[in-house]
């Protein structure tokens, strides 16, 4: 359990998650994030992307649903960014062609608002929840 009370903060985490996360060997690594609106888990999106070197502005893709980061010089090829908010059912992943891409190893995949679509991530998917402790913190807790 963490708690974060800046973004300086917030980034320092990310940096120390990004440092513990490893490819494996057959399947890309899935981040399932939970949390309330507002909790913080766009902005550690953001922030995990600066620890893996994205320039650029990283937004959530609530509307377009997927965004795909290219990587350079690290552990993983491909940051996907994935915003279940609008999605009306777990099935709706198939169209993202979620099956395929969780496959791969070279994808790391973060997926906001994990709770919609519980039924279609893997069971080993690295859970991350965030709640409000008052305006300016948020308790992360990572489930392995």
């Amino acid at each position: 359990m963490a708690l974060v009370r800046s973004i300086f903060e917030l980034e320092v985490f990310a940096k120390e998650v990004t440092a513990a996360l490893a490819p494996r060997g057959h399947t890309a690594v899935v981040m399932a994030l939970y949390g309330d609106l507002g909790a913080g888990k766009s902005a550690f999106v953001k922030a995990l992307a600066k620890a893996l070197g994205v320039s650029g502005i990283v937004t959530s893709p609530t509307f377009v649903l997927q965004k795909i980061y290219p990587l350079q010089n690290q552990k993983f090829e491909r940051l996907i960014h994935i915003d279940a908010y609008r999605l009306e059912s777990p099935k709706e992943l198939r169209q993202l062609r979620f099956e395929k891409t969780a496959k791969d190893p070279k994808n790391l995949i973060v997926v906001e608002w994990a709770d919609r679509v519980k039924e279609s991530l893997p069971r080993d998917a690295v859970k991350i929840h965030f709640a409000f402790v008052d305006e300016t913190t948020r308790e992360i807790t990572i489930e392995v």
